[in-house]
């Protein structure tokens, strides 16, 4: 009987236990309640181990306590947190006092680079780039032909000023040879021909002349009337006009012979040897151009950059090509003011190399310049500091270096 009264008990006390479990929860429980509950409803029902008498909880309760113990948990959280930032925070400031103390401020490392001098290599002929006779990386001597750039207008240029020279030089040789032999042959058969003309008039003249005379005697003696004397007197006029008129024509033509057998003028011979050297001056212009169809090196050196690949245009003056002179290598360093007492000019200075091996070698400082306001380093205090300039400090190797190139760090110790 005792056992069927405790089995009752436990039953009711289950039935009540789920049907508080399965009433709507409130808006201030949680997921994790939810998910507790879940649980719950899964699991067998427990064995009561308490008095019959014990009363279960709520589910606000439940939430309540589960709200609390979170709540201690992100606190604890938190000031374990605060506790640690402040931890190293102290941690920090210790370190940067000790470090002021302690520690002294290194010397500035001063790092410069290696260069050298290059040469761009252009020319005035403006074309397409048919071959190139080097290759990047290649050591080139002085005179060596590096490319070669063909254009078909400078050369159809070239053959029309040789033409129009042709042509300025006939005409010159033309003008100092003189006339034609044809032209002078003719000029003298005109003279003689006018001097022939002279001969007969004066003949004419002394005809009537003899005839005017005779007349005139007769005319005074009453012979022959005063008309027949007037005729007489008007032919020897008339021939007379006609010897003076063939003195003219000889004239005339003995000139005309003089000028054919002179040939041009001073001045029109000079104009004519003018114009052909103009023409030789163009032909030189056009064949200076083309000179450069075949670019050379202007000095020892190596090909550092090829711009236009073979096939490509090119303009007049464009870079084809650089040649770095690397006979003449040097380093630039960026000194700011206050250090420049120890890199004074004709000073050997002690550098490492840091690309051979830290390699240590001995160098001259031969350059000092200004780098210009850009270059300035300005203070930041009103008061007890100065604005610096930087200088730009340049030094030769005392000796050749072996495998020195452009861009090489070099460190000034």
């Amino acid at each position: 009987m005792e056992k069927n009264q405790d089995k009752a008990t436990e039953k009711q006390e289950w039935n009540k236990f789920q049907n508080s479990t399965e009433k709507p929860s409130t808006p201030d429980v949680k997921a994790q309640d939810k998910s507790m509950k879940k649980e719950e409803n899964v699991t067998p029902p427990p064995k009561a181990t308490t008095p019959a008498t014990t009363k279960p909880k709520s589910a606000e309760e439940e939430a309540a306590e589960q709200k609390a113990k979170r709540r201690k948990i992100r606190q604890a959280k938190r000031l374990s947190l605060i506790g640690a930032m402040l931890i190293l925070v102290a941690i920090v400031a210790s370190m940067a006092i000790w470090g002021i103390m302690h520690l002294r401020p290194a010397d500035r490392t001063i790092q410069g680079q290696a260069d050298c001098d290059v040469v761009r290599i252009s020319g005035k002929l403006a074309g397409r780039l048919v071959e190139l006779y080097v290759k990047e990386g290649d050591y080139v001597q002085k005179g060596q032909r590096l490319a070669k750039i063909y254009s078909s207008t400078t050369d159809a240029t070239l053959t029309k000023a040789k033409e129009m020279k042709n042509v300025a030089s006939s005409q010159n040789l033309k003008v100092e040879r003189g006339t034609r032999y044809e032209i002078i042959e003719s000029a003298r058969k005109v003279v003689e021909q006018a001097k022939s003309a002279k001969q007969q008039a004066i003949a004419a003249e002394e005809i009537t002349r003899k005839t005017f005379e005779r007349l005139d005697n007769l005319f005074k003696e009453g012979v022959v009337s005063e008309q027949k004397r007037d005729e007489a007197k008007a032919a020897l006029e008339a021939a007379t006009a006609a010897v003076g008129t063939a003195t003219a024509a000889v004239e005339t033509a003995e000139a005309q012979l003089e000028m054919a057998q002179n040939g041009a003028q001073d001045e029109d011979k000079a104009a004519s040897r003018g114009m052909e050297n103009v023409a030789q001056a163009t032909v030189k212009e056009v064949e200076a151009v083309l000179e450069d169809q075949y670019l050379v090196a202007p000095c020892d050196g190596e090909v550092a950059s090829i711009y236009p690949h073979v096939g490509e245009l090119v303009i007049m003056g464009s870079p084809i090509m650089t040649i770095s002179q690397l006979d003449d290598m040097w380093v630039a360093f960026n000194v700011r003011e206050e250090r420049l007492n120890d890199l004074v000019v004709g000073k050997e200075i002690d550098v490492m190399i840091p690309a051979l091996n830290n390699k240590e070698v001995k160098m001259k400082v031969f350059h000092v310049h200004d780098m210009g306001s850009y270059a300035t380093w300005s203070a930041t205090k009103a008061y007890g500091d100065y604005d610096s300039k930087t200088f730009e400090v340049k030094a030769r190797p005392v000796k050749t270096i072996e495998n020195f190139r452009p861009g090489m760090s070099v460190i000034l110790k």
